[in-house]
């Protein structure tokens, strides 16, 4: 479903993976504002990326650019929204319509056309049966039902962390293939579950770390580790 599983097709890293949706977002803009193409070094300083890596990142998907010539906007753009799965919508449940998850249905992915909250959950009984925008809320026990009558596989976590391994058993249950966890829980499922955890008070923590002890540049190197085995990257290989 969606972009992860066509990453797994292609067997690319997993760090290479986390930036195809920032190469995507940055070319779109691109495209809107009539840009013809773009070089990796134009690319480098708006994603915030070294060019190298991005070359290396390309290279995974075969030939993409031109020496001499960078890379051609509208063909990139392209192959990224097939990579990516653009044309093809994911439907997103909210497991938590608390301040954060409120928010969430409110903003409800405006900008990207293929991801939608489809389905809410709390337990809150004066939020059960009314809607936020287009979207129905739920009472959290009915959320390994909803979710296979609904079909979705991915969801949002954003509930109190003493309730969230036990939410997420049921999102197992429920055929739940992606969770994306706001919680500062560490969650445990099968190995067949993909969970990315985002604790908005420990990234806050590290930034301010950073700051107080780092350069920016230093910064830099230190948050986007090279972690990805070496491969001699392409420089911008003739189009096919």
């Amino acid at each position: 479903m969606g972009w992860l599983m066509s990453n797994e097709t292609l067997k690319i890293p997993q760090a290479t993976a986390k930036r195809l949706p920032l190469y995507y977002r940055f070319l779109k803009n691109l495209h809107s504002s009539g840009k013809q193409r773009v070089s990796s070094a134009e690319l480098s300083e708006a994603v915030k990326v070294d060019s190298a890596t991005i070359r290396r990142d390309f290279s995974y998907f075969g030939a993409l650019g031109k020496k001499g010539y960078g890379y051609n906007v509208n063909y990139l753009l392209t192959f990224f929204r097939k990579t990516l799965d653009q044309d093809e919508l994911t439907k997103v449940a909210l497991i938590g319509v608390g301040n954060l998850g409120t928010a969430f249905l409110n903003y409800n992915f405006l900008k990207n056309n293929n991801t939608k909250i489809e389905i809410a959950f709390d337990v809150d009984a004066s939020k059960v049966g009314t809607y936020i925008g287009d979207v129905m809320i739920y009472h959290m026990d009915d959320v390994e039902a909803k979710i296979v009558e609904s079909g979705v596989q991915v969801a949002i976590l954003t509930v109190p962390a003493p309730v969230a391994q036990n939410i997420t058993d049921k999102l197992v249950r429920a055929n739940v293939k992606g969770i994306l966890n706001f919680t500062p829980a560490r969650l445990n499922v099968p190995s067949s579950i993909r969970v990315h955890h985002i604790d908005l008070a420990v990234e806050l923590q590290s930034l301010i770390y950073f700051l107080k002890h780092y350069s920016t540049e230093e910064t830099e190197i230190e948050i986007e580790p090279e972690i990805e085995p070496e491969i001699e990257p392409e420089i911008e290989p003739e189009i096919e």
